[in-house]
């Protein structure tokens, strides 16, 4: 799939991300402070693997960044990527 100027993915990849209701959870839980990926695996009754592979998604389609803090991962939001997602649907919204 193709890559924006600044290396974020386009919003159709945005779009099959927010497709999983795992991932809306997860969103939602980064959307009033960033998490660490212990403090998210916490909040769901799966495995770390799969939680991973979650983030690892959100990540690739740009909705996630992850900063390493030396052992740890953080999760916030990407909100141009979120824009960006916005924008798109807003042109069905146009006549």
């Amino acid at each position: 799939m193709g890559r924006t100027k600044d290396g974020t993915k386009h919003a159709a990849d945005a779009w099959e991300a927010l497709s999983d209701g795992t991932r809306r959870e997860i969103l939602t839980m980064l959307r009033h402070r960033p998490h660490t990926a212990g403090e998210i695996a916490d909040q769901f009754e799966l495995s770390g693997a799969t939680v991973s592979h979650h983030l690892a998604v959100l990540r690739e389609s740009g909705l996630v960044v992850c900063e390493r803090r030396a052992q740890t991962l953080i999760y916030s939001l990407n909100k141009p990527a979120f824009r960006e997602v916005a924008d798109a649907i807003a042109v069905f919204l146009k006549r």
